[in-house]
């Protein structure tokens, strides 16, 4: 029984607690250096839900997203976009690097439409990211998309109100997001498994759109100008 012990413990893939090291090639960094470095080089948990609650959408989470998002598609893996608040603009996207023939939107109307959709993708293998804006959702809810996404391997970001931060969750990451001054996302880690401490940082957003609103609201919120209508030859 010792040596079976033992042999688990050298597994990279048990997690001991702080004396925890990642499975070769199964993490994705964040792609943000205060981040990557709270969370100790593990990055969005692969084959499992991470959590991101805020209060209202346009704060800079696509923005924290973003590297994940133009990674996943250049690895002609799908992103999907599940009931996204605005619709995204794919301008703006193909300006960031992102590629746009890996982009999927989706809408729902009902919950039981949400999750079927949801448990789908992540059961895909060619799914790469899922992003779902979800309403409320029970714990067997959230227990059966983590096993969908440990089946698929692929990643899954829940945006939810931060009151379901107060209810226990099989999510492996669960991030708490928030603006801060000085043009910046305040992310309080609130529960990493697999090595990552539970603290906070802060990110700076670049200013890409021409508003004052968040960073790259210009993806998902226009106004957007109109196509400009070809003149005739007379």
């Amino acid at each position: 029984m010792k040596e079976l012990l033992d042999t688990l413990l050298q597994d990279a893939r048990v997690w001991q607690a702080r004396h925890h090291t990642p499975a070769s090639g199964h993490m994705e960094l964040t792609g943000h250096a205060p981040l990557d470095h709270q969370l100790k080089g593990i990055g969005w948990p692969i084959g499992a839900l991470t959590e991101c609650f805020l209060e209202a959408a346009g704060i800079g989470e696509l923005q924290l997203l973003l590297p994940l998002i133009r990674r996943q598609s250049k690895k002609d893996k799908f992103v999907f976009w599940l009931n996204p608040p605005h619709t995204p603009y794919a301008p703006a996207l193909a300006r960031e690097g992102v590629q746009l023939s890996q982009i999927v939107t989706l809408q729902t109307q009902r919950t039981a439409d949400t999750l079927w959709a949801l448990e789908n993708c992540l059961r895909s293998p060619a799914t790469g990211l899922v992003m779902a804006w979800c309403g409320y959702l029970q714990p067997r809810d959230i227990r059966k998309l983590q096993l969908a996404a440990e089946a698929g391997g692929g990643l899954c970001v829940l945006f939810r109100n931060p009151q379901a931060a107060r209810n226990s969750s099989a999510a492996a990451l669960r991030l708490e997001l928030s603006p801060s001054r000085d043009r910046q996302l305040s992310i309080r880690i609130l529960k990493c498994r697999g090595g990552g401490s539970v603290g906070d940082c802060t990110l700076p957003l670049a200013d890409r759109a021409p508003t004052q609103e968040a960073s790259l609201n210009c993806v998902v919120k226009g106004p957007w100008p109109e196509p400009p209508i070809p003149k005739h030859a007379p």
